[in-house]
This record gives structure tokens, sequence and C-alpha cells, in this order.
């Protein structure tokens, strides 16, 4: 393939590889869903004041909201076989696809590291479990204890395994795994019913918001950070649904895969946490500290099985795909699919995520709702682009030549950029605010409160003004559509 823009992984997939079905998407999302931080997401929203009802219909609302640009951001993979950094150069040029694409990237290199550390932490379980001297062994890594680092480490490798086998083996995975990690859900559920007698417990929460007002306050920050946590998502889906057998597959495989399983695995996290108050006497969030109470050491290896597995499937498919095809997009000759991989898990390890999970507190306000700040406005660029400027027409050619008519001023859009910047700076001060550099009465302080509605604020200015600024734009932007790379 003869461009300094395309190698085997960038470029469109052919109709042999795109075999993807309804039950692959759905699956997929089942595998991607099923994870402790959607397990804790309800918990810290009924910590924070709702009611069990309120935690999972804010989850369900949320997630059925990010359904949507996923969908939308969904259909240019299956009709043109591309993956997300390509796509991105319609709107922000052949180079400056970069920017978005490692904004992406980044955020996933983060959650790369979390999830490792999860996996890693699980292991460290085991270990004990099996053999409990393990736990006096002293000494630290990178401020941890060699043991937990070491099993850290070992997580890490078996999540490269799989990105160096490639998509087919992720696919393989979650396919294999998606039956297990459904019924280990409802096994948990069983065991909190049986030994909490019943599970009413979670039914008797009530609201802790004395007004509607009060309600409303904690509720759009809460709505923001569940968009939030598949704001990446949203945008790179495009990497998986180029391999779908049509937009009916994506489509109706995401709708039936992502908001009913997340509801469904938070509304098992929250119930789990309730029996736990009966059973121990206190709320246990965190189902790695619930299985180290368990006496049965058969159990034990169980649900750590089962946590590695539900982790490893969120991992491989949710933070290593994007990344990996993001930075190949940064230099398609020297880097590859599995290079990109490579690099992401680098960077996971160098982002230290047992420091970024060291303030549990700031996991929804600082950590989802900040990143959805970034990342909403690059949706809005995206979506307006393809939807409204190109009618969902791209020159597949021209994403892949430097002096195409996706090239704009040097390969940079510079419409794009300014709407990018336009979409983030309403929100920068209320980051300021949340992360304690500045006081709320110092820095424009009546633009504070938006930061609740960062993605959306994000996403609508950058897409309105992204827009605006295009209608000057040569109608030779938009081409015939060619359906394969000559």
């Amino acid at each position: 393939m003869d461009s300094d823009f395309a190698n085997e992984d960038l470029a469109p997939v052919t109709e042999k590889q795109k075999n993807w079905t309804i039950f692959n998407f759905f699956t997929l999302w089942v595998g991607m869903s099923v994870q402790i931080p959607t397990y804790m997401m309800a918990s810290s929203l009924i910590e924070g004041g709702m009611n069990w009802l309120q935690a999972l219909s804010t989850i369900f609302l949320g997630n059925f909201i990010v359904l949507v640009p996923m969908v939308l951001n969904g259909h240019v993979g299956a009709k043109y076989g591309i993956p997300y950094p390509v796509f991105a150069r319609a709107s922000f040029g052949v180079l400056g696809s970069n920017i978005p694409a490692l904004a992406r990237a980044l955020v996933a290199c983060g959650w790369f590291g979390i999830q490792t550390w999860i996996g890693g932490t699980a292991i460290h379980t085991l270990v004990l479990q099996l053999w409990p001297a393990a736990g006096l062994i002293t000494g630290e890594v990178l401020g941890v204890g060699i043991i937990p680092f070491a099993c850290f480490m070992t997580f890490w490798l078996m999540n490269l395994f799989f990105v160096w086998q490639g998509v087919d083996s992720i696919k393989w995975l979650e396919t294999l795994c998606a039956p297990f990690l459904i019924m280990g859900g409802i096994a948990l559920l069983y065991w909190a019913y049986m030994n909490a007698n019943g599970i009413t417990q979670v039914f008797q929460t009530t609201s802790q918001f004395e007004t509607s007002s009060a309600f409303y306050q904690f509720f759009f920050p809460a709505l923001t950070g569940i968009i939030g946590f598949w704001a990446t998502l949203s945008l790179n889906i495009p990497d998986f649904t180029r391999y779908a057998k049509d937009q009916r597959a994506q489509i109706l495989g995401q709708t039936f895969g992502l908001p009913t399983t997340m509801t469904f695995f938070a509304f098992i996290g929250v119930a789990v946490t309730s029996s736990t108050l009966v059973i121990y006497g206190e709320a246990i969030w965190d189902p790695i500290v619930l299985i180290q109470k368990f006496d049965n050491p058969f159990i034990v290896i169980f649900s750590v099985i089962a946590i590695l597995m539900a982790t490893l499937t969120t991992n491989v498919a949710a933070n290593v795909v994007g990344p990996a095809n993001d930075f190949s997009n940064l230099a398609p000759k020297y880097i590859n699919f599995k290079r990109g991989g490579l690099i992401t898990g680098i960077l996971g390890i160098v982002m230290m995520p047992w420091k970024l999970l060291a303030d549990p507190s700031g996991y929804i306000f600082t950590w989802l709702i900040g990143y959805s700040a970034l990342l909403g406005p690059i949706a809005g660029i995206i979506l307006v682009d393809y939807y409204l400027i190109r009618r969902t027409t791209l020159n597949l050619n021209a994403l892949y030549q430097r002096d195409g008519v996706y090239s704009y001023s040097h390969g940079y859009n510079l419409k794009a950029i300014a709407a990018l910047v336009l979409g983030i700076l309403p929100n920068i001060p209320g980051f300021l605010v949340q992360i304690k550099v500045c006081n709320p009465h110092t820095v424009f302080e009546f633009l504070v409160p938006l930061y609740h509605y960062a993605w959306f604020i994000g996403l609508f200015i950058a897409g309105v003004s992204y827009g605006l600024m295009m209608l000057s734009e040569s109608t030779e932007q938009v081409l015939d559509e060619q359906p394969a790379f000559g």
C-alpha cells in the first residue's frame, strides 16, 4: 500500500473481514461493561445521596445518551471500513487528526493503567490465598510493594498477549467470556440474596436530597460523569464497527449491549454492596475486598478468575485497540497496531495508576468529567462534519493522501482546531476549581458551574462553531463516495 498515511492496520478492511454480527457487538459490550468500575458506579451515586432507583436511572440515562454518538460514529466504520484516526482526518486534516487521536489515546492509557492495576490486585489476592507468606515480603517498586507490582506486571503481560495476537483474538476473547461474565454476576447476586436473607436492603435506601434543587445539583455532574465513562469509545467505536457485516449489526448489537448491561451490572453492584451491610456490618463496595472475606478457597479462586476475565475483556477492547490505532496514525510507516499497543502499555505504567486510584472521591467529578470536557468537543466536530457537512459521503482515497481534499492548510484544518479550543475553554475554570488549583471566586466565577455539564457544553459549542465556520468551505470538499482503497 503506497502511502505515507497508511499501513496494514489503518487501511480500510476488506469485505471478507467484515464478519462481526449483532451477537459479536452484544458480547463486546458485555465484555466491556462487566467490570469493577461499573460495579462500583451505583454505589458511588448512592453514597452521594441518591436512592437505588435514582442511581440506576441515572446510569441507564447516561449510557442511553452516549449510545447515540456511539451508533452515529459507528456508521462510518461499517460503511467505509476505516478506524477512528483515519475518520478524524476528514474533519481535522490528514496531519491534524493526530490532535483528536492522541487526546483520545492518552486518556485510554490512563484507563489502561487503572484497569491493569485492578487486575493485578485481583492476582495479588489469589497469590495471598495460595501463598500467605508473600504478604511478608518487603521492598517497593515505584512506591508500591514488590509483590503487588509483580502481580500488576503479570496482568500487564496478559493484556499485551491479546494485543499481539490482533483484533481477531479480542473478538474471540469477548465472545468466549461473555456467558461466563453474565453467569458470574448472577452467581454473585445469588450469594448476596442467600446470605443476607434477601436483597430488600437495597430497596430501602432513601434519597438524601431534601429539595429538587439539591438533587439536580448532584444529578447533572453525575450524569456527565456517566457519559464520560464511555466518551472515549463513542469516538473510536469505528475501530470495531469497521468489522461489522452491515449497519444493522452495529446498531442493534450496541443498542442491546450497552445501556442494558451497564445498568444490570450496576444493579448487581449496589445490591451486593447493600447486602454486605447486613452480612458483615459494613458496606463493602470493592469486590476485591469482598472476596478476601470469603472462607472457601474455591470460591475465592472462582471469584478472582471472574474479576480477571471481566477486567481483561474490558481492558484489551476499550483501552488498547483505540490508542494502538491512534499511535499508529502518528507515524504509520513505523508504528503498526502491535507497536501502538506496546506504547499504550508502557504509558499505562508511567502514569502510575495506583496514584490515580488513591483518591476514590475524585473518580467521577475529576477523572470522568475532566476528560469528557476534552472529548465532548471532538465528538461534536466529527459528527457535524460527517453528517451535516459531508452528508455521510467521504473521499476514501483522499483520506490517505498528503495533497488531497483533506490536506486543508498543510495537513491541518484550522477551523476544526479553533472549534476544539472554543469547546474546551468554557470548562477550564470549573476544572481548575475541581482539582483545587484555583478558588471558585477568583477565576471567571460565572463559568465554573458549566463544568458540571462539560460533555454537553463542549459538544454543543464545538459542533455549532465548527458548522458555522465550515459553511464557507468549498462544495468541492464533498466528493463522490469511493468504496475501496485505490
